[in-house]
């Protein structure tokens, strides 16, 4: 369990630097990156796939449909609504819509699948959502309070739908993703991520085919196929495949081995954290003090969570 959590919070870490990576390059449309990430993610894994060949044999066809399911919904459609949703609403805002995923996720694990590993009674869980929910109302006011006259609502409202159809996206994921590999302990996570890398490349090769044929059409002064700034974008692509895409994934697909899908929804904090922390950075300033205590609140709200035991499910006879 210990171990579990502490393979959670480096993927968070790994995780959060996605919040600052559409802020380095604005001008290129948040399909774009996604597609671009992913590329370079698949690219990363063919020599991981090589050396790993003979434990990918072992898988079967349903395995590797899964496994594209997963890319698709989890990976490029994911960070495709989110780094949309970065460039309109800013890094912050983004960044704590997403961080209702502990939310999120706790609450529909504890619906769909609390029957198989046992439920978190809801009279203990509630405080410690109503907690979280507190953080994030708290950082999500401190943030609006920064907005100038000249706010634009309509692209901010845009950013806050594709923000939700992120969250959508990556309560399925985890849940599913976690399911699959406990069903499965005989394929180590680090097979798993590099399996999900294979099905993602010629994915995404075809969405970044279909984004460059609409910025064609669309844009005709954006410079394609790499954009105004092909260095900076190709080494931030390469870099967010490596570090967020298969180092994060595989820390977080051994970290669903050992720890019990309800308990896998509060540890998605740690992005959240990991991402206001990356952010703060970049702009190389504290965090207000509204901020800071509802980081305060994301924090308690999800240690509380992870002390409450499962209880087992009994079925009546």
């Amino acid at each position: 369990m210990f171990a579990g959590i502490l393979f959670a919070l480096a993927a968070g870490l790994m995780w959060g630097l996605i919040f600052v990576g559409p802020l380095l390059i604005p001008d290129y449309p948040g399909t774009l990156q996604s597609a671009g990430r992913y590329v370079a993610f698949g690219l990363v894994v063919l020599p991981l796939a090589w050396l790993d060949r003979r434990r990918l044999r072992q898988l079967a066809r349903k395995d590797w449909i899964e496994a594209l399911k997963l890319s698709l919904i989890g990976n490029l459609l994911y960070y495709a609504f989110l780094a949309s949703a970065i460039q309109r609403t800013g890094a912050p805002i983004s960044t704590m819509i997403i961080g209702t995923l502990p939310v999120v996720i706790t609450v529909t694990a504890n619906l769909c699948y609390g029957h198989l590993e046992g439920r978190l009674p809801w009279r203990k869980l509630t405080p410690a959502l109503l907690i979280i929910a507190a953080g994030l109302v708290c950082v999500n006011a401190a943030e609006l309070q920064t907005q100038g006259p000249d706010f634009d609502w309509s692209r901010y409202l845009t950013g806050l739908g594709l923000a939700v159809l992120a969250v959508a996206c990556w309560t399925w994921y985890p849940l599913r993703n976690g399911l699959w590999l406990r069903a499965h302990p005989q394929h180590k996570p680090s097979s798993w991520a590099t399996a999900q890398g294979l099905v993602t490349l010629p994915q995404a090769l075809v969405f970044y085919l279909l984004v460059c044929v609409q910025l064609h059409w669309q844009q005709p002064e954006f410079a394609l196929p790499f954009g105004p700034q092909p260095q900076r974008f190709l080494l931030l692509m390469l870099g967010i495949g490596l570090i967020c895409s298969w180092l994060g994934t595989l820390c977080w697909n051994a970290a669903s081995q050992r720890v019990p899908t309800v308990i896998m929804g509060p540890l998605i904090v740690f992005e959240t954290l990991a991402g206001l922390l990356w952010t703060f950075l970049w702009r190389q300033s504290w965090p207000p003090l509204l901020t800071a205590v509802g980081i305060g609140c994301l924090i308690v709200g999800v240690i509380y969570a992870m002390r409450i035991k499962p209880q087992p499910h009994i079925t009546a006879v």
